[in-house]
Parts: structure tokens; sequence; C-alpha cells
């Protein structure tokens, strides 16, 4: 098995970024599972389950589900298991195991759903990935996936550092196998692995002056996201140190005009084995 040390994640594996994971979560949970329904699986597979954020959100909205979420990285499951431990709801209803996403070692047909959230951005083969869904799932099986679409990215006013650090940033995850631009390629990945009744969505956070309060939010919570890949990317020599305080500087300007505009699109797709 490949070492998840082998596939560089941006964000790193520090407590801070486990944390805003958990936060992410939160903070997407009402866009993304408004069109996403297990209430009539029993057995789903989450793919990447990373700190456990997705997969809390998993068990308490659908509480007939048993769950099994796989990881590369031993520190994210150490973390996921201390995180659900704490939620009686999961009690007994999960199981976490260490294992590439490309090679899984289930039986084929095992599971009736599956879920995956910001991961294949972040493998370097996402058809292989997306293949081994598909064998271990049962026919009839729905499979949901979220996944980003950087080139939305837009911020008025105009912000040029903040660009420069963007372009870096999905520069640096492409130069080493990921790839910020999948979302928009999802139903071409899913029609040629012979996925069925495959539907694409665009889910789009697009705030101004007509939602204060949740434009506010959104920006700083961007903010976090962006800066979460800081160290890894000057430690890279892939930005300088002043590029990144003048891009940080500059969404806190962007924070505080009241003229501002945030918007983001990312796609949410849906497909079904048979």
């Amino acid at each position: 098995m490949p070492n998840a040390s082998d596939f560089p994640y941006l964000h790193g594996f520090s407590k801070t970024e486990q944390d805003r994971l958990r936060t992410q979560a939160e903070f997407t949970e009402h866009v993304i599972y408004k069109d996403i329904n297990f209430s009539g699986n029993t057995n789903i597979l989450e793919v990447g389950c990373g700190v456990g954020a997705q997969s809390e959100i998993l068990l308490r909205r659908f509480p007939k589900i048993q769950l099994t979420g796989i990881e590369l990285n031993e520190k994210q499951i150490a973390s996921a298991t201390d995180y659900l431990k704490d939620f009686s709801f999961a009690k007994d209803r999960y199981e976490l195991l260490k294992m590439d996403a490309t090679q899984m070692s289930f039986d084929s047909n095992q599971f009736d759903g599956a879920f995956l959230c910001w991961v294949l951005e972040h493998v370097p083969n996402p058809k292989h990935a997306l293949n081994e869904v598909r064998r271990v799932l049962k026919p009839g099986s729905t499979i949901y996936i979220n996944e980003v679409m950087n080139s939305s990215f837009f911020l008025e006013p105009y912000s040029p550092h903040v660009w420069k650090y963007w372009m870096a940033f999905n520069d640096y995850q492409l130069d080493n196998a990921g790839d910020p631009f999948i979302g928009a390629k999802l139903g071409n990945l899913l029609l040629e692995l012979g996925f069925k009744d495959i539907k694409t969505e665009v889910k789009t956070w697009h705030y101004d002056n007509r939602h204060p309060t949740q434009k506010s939010e959104t920006i700083k919570f961007w903010t976090e996201l962006l800066m979460s890949a800081k160290d890894q990317l000057i430690k890279e020599k892939v930005v300088s140190v002043e590029l990144a305080q003048k891009a940080e500087q500059e969404l806190a300007q962007v924070a505080r005009n009241h003229d501002s505009v945030f918007f983001y699109s990312f796609m949410q797709a849906s497909a079904r084995v048979f």
C-alpha cells in the first residue's frame, strides 16, 4: 500500500487543520446534504473519511446506516476515532480502516451506497478510485460525490495578490497529482466507468449586499481555507512569505468592504450502479 506521505496534502495534518476540516463540514452541511438521501440504505462506504467530520453528519442524518470509512493517513484515522467516540448516536455503527481507495480489500457487491466529499481532488488516479467504488457497490446502489471547481472562485473588489496566491495553490495541487478542477469532469468519469442515472448539479455560494451576514461568514471561512495551505506553499517555495501576507491582507480588506462580492461553485454528482 502506498504511504500517505507519497501524496502531498496541501493543507497538512496538524491539529489546527483537523479542527478546520470539522468547521468546514459544519459550515457546508446545509448545502451539501440538501439533495443527499441515504434513508433507504443500510451499509454505506465513505471514501476518504479523513477526521470523521462528514462521518458524524452521515451517522446523525441517517440513523439506520452502518458506515465504513476508509482513509490512507493514520493521523486522520486516529483523529476521527477520537472524535466519533463522543457521539452516542454513532456507537457501534461505524468502522474506520486504513485503505487505498484505488486498491480496496473489500469483496465485490459489499455496500449499498457510497459517499465522497472533497476527496478525488487529492487522488492521483480518480478514475481508478471510482472504478473500485463501483466494484464494491451492489447493483442498484447510489453514489454521491462532492468536488471542487476552483476556476469558479471570484472576489470583488479585485484582489491581485489573492489571485496570484490562488493560482499557486491550484498549480501546486496539479503538480502533485491532484486536480482542483475535477468537479466539472465528474459526469464524464462516471459515464466512462459505466455508472447509470448520472446527475450533476452546480452548487454555488454567491453573496453580496443582499446577504451581509452570510457574505461575512463565507469570506472568513475561505480566508481560513486559503491560509491553511500557506505553510506548505511557502515551504515548497511556491509562494513567498510576502505574497501570502499580502493575500491575507487583501482578504481582510474584502471582508471589510461594504460592496464586496463572493462567488464560488462546486459540483455535486450522483449516479447508480447496475
